[in-house]
């Protein structure tokens, strides 16, 4: 599988949710992961950032944040420049959709966890 830096936005460092599910997958099938959330925290390793840190070389963004918690990082991914966004279930946006395409960013409306269990990632 290809190196596919991923920064996961929404990261917790509650083992039930999604985005800490997500980041273990991630690092099982050996890809870079950086995280943003709303606590600082670490999960296996990964470091939970609560700022919008300007990453380098993001390839993909996954998204565990409802539409309306995603409006404050709008300018943030597009200045990232990755080179897709996965929606997850629950974060499904056509406004955002929208804004990615302008700047020539892919929209992924999938789950990351089925992506990387099935080798689609």
């Amino acid at each position: 599988m290809q190196m596919k830096k991923t920064l996961v936005i929404g990261a917790s460092t509650n083992p039930e949710r999604y985005s800490f599910m997500a980041i273990n997958s991630l690092l099982k099938k050996e890809q870079p992961v950086v995280a943003i959330g709303q606590k600082i925290g670490e999960v296996n390793g990964v470091k939970i950032q609560t700022k919008q840190i300007p990453f380098k070389n993001i390839h993909t963004v996954t998204l565990y944040l409802n539409p309306k918690g995603q409006r404050d990082y709008y300018n943030y991914i597009v200045g990232l420049q990755p080179k897709r966004v996965i929606f997850n279930p629950g974060t499904e946006n056509p406004e955002f959709y929208a804004l990615l395409g302008i700047n020539n960013i892919q929209v992924e409306v999938a789950c990351t966890l089925v992506l990387l269990s099935t080798n689609q990632y």
